[in-house]
């Protein structure tokens, strides 16, 4: 139990070396870690908004977007479903809100009926569905969304619009940001470190619609000058300002994309790369195959950013979105396509920007009764348990550091609530120590050789340590997947001083204590 091979000091003290060579850096001004050589870490802890400030956005929904999002995807829905039935149908007509066909021949009227009902679904308790399907002169079908099925709509939308948000702001998951509901149609974004509004509402304002659309070559320019298009198309703008036709169906869409990365083109230029999952790669290889030496346009947010030309069909599911991007706003729209596109308009109606007034005043707090309970500490253990105590302060100062260390690895933020988690490990560390040093006393009381003792002591104290641990852990990862903010924070700073303060009151001690029995080889032992 106490044989401690050479591999194995080296490993602890490796990890020790890197835990503080990351920790070191959140001691210093940022303008001084900048200036370390490059083979130095620079990774420094972020405070929370409640300690260092931020941004808060309050961000509302556009609710008119969500019908006509649902009446365009039930007009694909239709279309398909006339194709595989071989129903003849005239042009689907969306004025209004509803969409009307014309069925040709009146005796597939029941069968339309009936495939397009089968699209349709249960909205509430009452029985009612999310469309109505009527046939009005007895050969026109309309299908009109009833209000259990859009405030069905509404509800799905906001929460994949408020995950959306939240994979926006802090892709990593570490930064500690808050996104919550409020009411049914607004999301609040609390974001620390980020003291201008603007940059956050540049992230977060674009919906990251993008779609790969065939030009319609068959506009005239009169009809683009005019805004008009044909039947199936439609007239948008270009990025450089001018106007181009393309076709209404899309021949791929963002949804179908995989991957999302900032590239550069072969000019040199910052661009975005994206990749297509299975089905979109197959799609986007058919189309390319059957409209060789014709352009599509890359649509992004109803504006054409390129409309590049099909050479050859593109059969790696992957393709390069280039445009007037730096690095930055390619990097911004990768991350905006990785996590979605927003089933929804996000208005800003309410900004503000929080001070770190207060954050310093807590801080300073923090710090004043942090060490006031620390030193207390280590002068009990001392006191206490001698030797074996100094071994356990230099376990419990190790386990601080390590923990800073392994936050800022992490890119961890630190707010109020992960003092709190961080002050509780601390807690949790001085009673793994103190199991150990009463295990070896009582083992000493039996009367038991100072080996013996020392052996029987840390192998029964780790089976409660253990045991006592892992239950923290369990309460920790529930807050951890359930939580958001403050106490998913909470959360974060508890579970790695778990790990750290098992790693240093268990295992670093055990190695102190064995290379003090190799060289001291005591025949009395007093704790």
């Amino acid at each position: 139990m106490l044989d401690f091979p050479r591999w194995k000091i080296w490993a602890v003290s490796l990890l020790l070396i890197l835990g503080i060579a990351f920790a070191i850096p959140s001691f210093f001004p940022e303008s001084q870690v900048a200036k370390a050589p490059g083979f130095v870490p620079s990774a420094r802890i972020n405070l929370g908004l409640d300690l260092a400030g931020g941004s808060q956005l309050l961000l509302e929904a556009q609710t008119g977007d969500i019908a006509r999002q649902r009446v365009d995807a039930m007009d694909e829905i239709i279309r398909r479903e006339m194709r595989t039935a071989n129903i003849d149908i005239g042009e689907v007509s969306t004025a209004g809100g509803q969409l009307s066909f014309m069925v040709r021949n009146p005796t597939q009227v029941d069968a339309a009926v009936e495939r397009v009902r089968a699209q349709t679904q249960p909205a509430g308790l009452s029985g009612q569905r999310d469309w109505n399907v009527n046939v009005l002169d007895t050969s026109r079908i309309v299908v009109q969304p009833t209000p259990e099925g859009i405030g069905r709509a509404f509800d799905n939308a906001m929460t994949t619009a408020r995950e959306v948000v939240y994979n926006r702001v802090d892709p990593d998951g570490t930064r500690e940001v808050n996104v919550v509901r409020q009411g049914r149609n607004r999301i609040l974004v609390e974001v620390p470190g980020i003291e201008d509004p603007e940059a956050l509402k540049a992230l977060l304002g674009r919906t990251a619609r993008l779609e790969f659309s065939l030009v319609d070559s068959t506009v005239t320019p009169e009809q683009l000058a005019a805004g008009r298009a044909g039947v199936g198309s439609r007239v948008l703008p270009t990025a450089e300002g001018s106007r181009i036709a393309v076709q209404r169906r899309a021949m791929i869409t963002g949804d179908q994309i995989a991957e999302a990365r900032q590239d550069f083109n072969q000019n040199g230029e910052p661009a975005v790369t994206v990749q297509f999952d299975g089905a979109g790669a197959r799609r986007f290889a058919r189309v390319t195959q059957q409209n060789v030496n014709r352009p599509f346009a890359i649509i992004l947010d109803n504006v054409v950013i390129s409309a590049p030309n099909i050479n050859e069909p593109i059969l790696g599911g992957s393709a390069q979105i280039s445009g007037s991007f730096t690095v930055q706003t390619a990097n911004d729209l990768a991350v905006q396509l990785r996590s979605g596109r927003l089933p929804v308009e996000l208005r800003v109606v309410e900004e503000r920007t929080v001070g770190p007034t207060l954050g310093r005043d807590s801080i300073r707090r923090g710090i004043i009764a942090g060490v006031i309970g620390t030193g207390l500490i280590l002068v009990f253990m001392f006191i206490t348990y001698g030797r074996f105590g100094l071994y356990a302060n230099t376990a419990l100062v190790l386990n601080v550091i390590l923990i800073l260390g392994v936050m800022a690895f992490m890119g961890s933020s630190l707010t109020l609530p992960g003092i709190a988690g961080f002050v509780l490990t601390v807690g949790a560390a001085v009673d793994a120590n103190v199991i150990i040093n009463e295990r070896i006393r009582e083992e000493l009381r039996r009367g038991r050789r100072p080996l013996q003792a020392l052996e029987f002591g840390y192998k029964e104290a780790q089976t409660a340590i253990f045991d006592a641990n892992i239950t923290n852990v369990i309460a920790g990862a529930l807050l951890w997947y359930f939580g958001t903010g403050p106490v998913k924070g909470f959360a974060i700073v508890m579970l790695i001083g778990i790990v750290t303060s098992v790693f240093t009151a268990v295992t670093f001690t055990r190695m102190l204590v064995s290379l003090w029995l190799r060289r001291g080889r005591p025949q009395e032992l007093r704790i």
